[in-house]
């Protein structure tokens, strides 16, 4: 019962996650942490990037057909998403586990009443020239433009690698928004490039995770969650254009609330 339990667990964490495109590693790590309380942090990491490593990557390939995915900015954001995510791996192995639930708890926690009461920043009136201008047209046939800070993109993307690899996140819990309140991009344009950034930086990070020699305690348990997730994120990727924008950041919001209040009161 026990691996249908984590194959039906990888499932819903799969699609909701692609759905809001965070890779559903805020939503993971509480429950294994709830699951397995003898696993070190490092451990319970190495899972969720494992989980969200494949999540995004079938999200990513659902995306893609939907023609999403703005890849020229993601590409650009894994060149320094990737070394925040090693670093931010790296530091894992230093943190206790109550530390690891309070640190993981109060970033969701912000980031969530951030969310709440700005789910929405509406489009610049003008494209700004000095900026990195994207043009993308869908398989809908609806076209986004917009433009973003290129330094500012970069700064981001390292900050959201090194929480991934620190909290084995995936980190769209903090790109998303990042993505659609500080560059200007719609929201589903995000969600779709978050997830294929998420694909480049969880798999440096869980491979820190192998090096370090902490991955083998869950292993099984993180190919059963994976296989749920990667069917899970099929799902999610095609009912997301159903769904507005603002209701999907705060679909996002709700859920990082419920696990951020559950994460700090039972870290002391």
């Amino acid at each position: 019962m026990i691996w249908l339990t984590l194959a039906l667990i990888g499932v819903f964490v799969g699609a909701f996650g692609t759905l809001i495109g965070a890779a559903g590693g805020f939503i993971l790590v509480p429950i294994l942490l709830f699951m397995y309380p003898d696993y070190s942090p490092a451990s319970i990491t190495s899972i969720t990037l494992t989980v969200a490593f494949f999540n995004a990557l079938s999200g990513s390939l659902a995306y893609s057909r939907l023609k999403r995915i703005d890849y020229r900015s993601g590409l650009l954001f894994a060149m320094t998403g990737i070394p925040g995510a090693v670093i931010g791996a790296n530091i894992t192995g230093l943190l206790s586990r109550d530390v690891f639930q309070l640190i993981f708890g109060l970033v969701l926690l912000l980031v969530s009443f951030y969310l709440f009461f700005k789910p929405n920043k509406p489009a610049p009136a003008s494209i700004n020239t000095n900026h990195c201008t994207r043009e993308i047209t869908d398989n809908c046939g609806n076209t986004f433009k917009y433009s973003y800070s290129k330094k500012l993109g970069l700064v981001i993307a390292f900050f959201v690698g090194l929480v991934s690899g620190m909290l084995g996140i995936g980190g769209g819990i903090i790109h998303v928004p990042a993505m659609t309140h500080l560059l200007s991009y719609p929201v589903h344009i995000a969600t779709a490039t978050s997830h294929f950034v998420i694909s480049l930086t969880t798999v440096s990070a869980l491979a820190t995770h192998i090096i370090n020699n902490v991955f083998t305690e869950g292993a099984l348990s993180a190919f059963v969650l994976s296989a749920g997730a990667v069917v899970g994120a099929q799902f999610g990727a095609r009912y997301s254009f159903k769904l507005s924008g603002v209701l999907i950041v705060r679909l996002l919001a709700s859920g990082l609330l419920l696990v951020s209040a559950r994460l700090i009161l039972t870290s002391f």
